[in-house]
């Protein structure tokens, strides 16, 4: 991101019951968007500000039980938790995302929390990736995050790991993680892949090469996303096969 000469620029999403607006001292670098519920933002509206250029993005909401939607910070803690692991795979840090859940008379004022996350964000260092491969990479995150297997991942988390199904079973916290990181991971593969091939048609070996893959594992998803009607084959070239992406309805 920019370098560390000047303080970063900050979006906060925040809740419309946290903080009285009349008494907030806002910094100049942070931009401040009121929402109803901060468990009702779409995930793709975070990845959206770091495409803007926001260098740090905070989720303000209220601490349980205050939330006015019941378990709205409920619901944004889980968005968090799958757009950390975005950001992972994206090549920006996990730590450049904040969720701050404050009680509704709450001690310290806005701008306390937000000089101090921005001096978090300040201390991180730059990406290694270049802007243009950073943007590609977020492209294909805001996809990954509205993808439906996902959405609907994170919608029965409660349901899988607190709650017994028929057979008397729940799935551990630790399983669920597990399964999050390797949907996540899938989803974001596959989106990059429509993301480049969308550019120019591609060999599954180059894919491989770009993505640092074996490409075996790369075929497993061009046949996944075939089927998905994702992507498709454009044309053989000697005994290579070149996959062009569709369009996603």
């Amino acid at each position: 991101m920019s370098p560390n000469s000047y303080p970063p620029r900050i979006i906060c999403f925040m809740c419309n019951w946290a903080f009285c607006e009349e008494e907030m001292r806002i910094p100049y670098n942070v931009d401040v968007i009121r929402i109803m519920c901060v468990g009702r933002i779409d995930p793709v509206l975070v990845l959206e500000a770091f495409s803007r250029g926001a260098e740090g993005v905070m989720l303000v909401g209220c601490k349980p039980p205050d939330c006015h939607f019941v378990d709205g910070n409920l619901h944004a803690k889980r968005a968090v938790k799958m757009l950390k692991k975005l950001l992972a795979l994206v090549g920006l840090e996990p730590e450049r995302l904040k969720l701050l859940l404050v009680a509704p008379l709450e001690e310290k004022d806005f701008n306390y929390y937000a000089k101090e996350f921005s001096e978090e964000v300040w201390k991180l260092r730059s990406s290694p990736l270049s802007k243009e491969e950073i943007m590609a990479n977020l492209t294909a995150a805001k996809n990954a995050a509205s993808a439906f297997r996902l959405r609907v991942l994170l919608g029965r988390e409660e349901e899988l790991t607190e709650f017994m199904n028929a057979y008397g079973e729940k799935i551990p916290e630790e399983e669920f993680d597990a399964l999050l990181d390797d949907v996540v991971k899938a989803e974001f593969i596959r989106y990059k892949i429509h993301y480049l091939t969308r550019i120019k048609p591609r060999s599954v070996k180059e894919l491989a090469q770009i993505l640092g893959l074996k490409p075996s594992i790369v075929l497993r998803h061009i046949t996944n996303m075939r089927r998905k009607g994702m992507i498709a084959l454009d044309r053989v070239e000697g005994y290579t096969p070149l996959y062009k992406a569709l369009e996603v309805r």
